[in-house]
């Protein structure tokens, strides 16, 4: 089958798959990249498929690298109009991916990085049909007023940040958890100290933690 989406597929070795988790890269990456965290969470997540698309466009600060949308303006109504294209790409990629392994959102862990976590926030809470949970980093809600008027489903969720973000300032989480707790969304948060534009180790731990409790996995 012919996705609509380039992804890389991490798939767990002779085994059945269960649950799936979608990792969206952030601005100018791609799927290669976001799936490092795989190296890890894969061990000790069993029966589960792991996921990495590239951007629906070639990143134009980056023509190697791709993007979710256009970062070229700081005009929020473009801003928002172009991730919304970039979300009913996803929401389709998202259908082909259940249609294939017979599975449902249940099943399916939204996570991103920056412009990634952008994507996820966005169609975790936009499906009708609610997602095991979402996981994002560095990240921040895009439209904070439009998401709100379309909030159809409420997944658990877990957003990290750091405190020496410099790309994606860390008072968007402080927002962003705002946002969640007003919209009655089960919301956990956690700051790192002396942390940047980046994913280090004690986030990828909290992600793993995190997938274990939303999936039932106790090894």
């Amino acid at each position: 089958m012919t996705f609509c989406l380039d992804a890389k597929m991490i798939k767990p070795v002779g085994e059945k798959i269960n649950n799936v988790v979608i990792l969206l890269h952030g601005y100018g990456g791609d799927g290669n990249d976001i799936a490092a965290l795989t190296i890890n969470w894969k061990r000790f997540i069993p029966n589960t498929l792991f996921i990495c698309p590239n951007g629906p466009e070639k990143c134009s600060i980056n023509p190697m690298g791709y993007e979710w949308f256009d970062l070229n303006t700081e005009d929020e109504k473009y801003i928002t109009e172009k991730a919304l294209e970039s979300e009913k790409i996803l929401k389709k990629f998202i259908e082909e991916i259940k249609t294939k392994y017979n599975l449902h959102n249940s099943n399916i862990c939204l996570s991103g990085f920056s412009q990634g976590c952008m994507m996820s926030i966005n169609v975790g809470l936009s499906e009708k049909e609610k997602f095991a949970g979402i996981i994002g980093f560095s990240g921040k809600i895009i439209n904070r007023n439009e998401l709100g008027n379309r909030i159809l489903s409420r997944p658990s969720t877990l957003l990290i940040h750091g405190d020496q973000d410099e790309i994606v300032p860390p008072v968007n989480l402080l927002e962003a958890k705002d946002f969640f707790e007003r919209n009655k969304i089960d919301i956990t948060t956690k700051m790192l100290k002396g942390c940047g534009h980046n994913i280090p180790v004690e986030a990828s731990s909290l992600g793993l933690t995190f997938l274990k409790k939303i999936f039932n996995i106790n090894s």
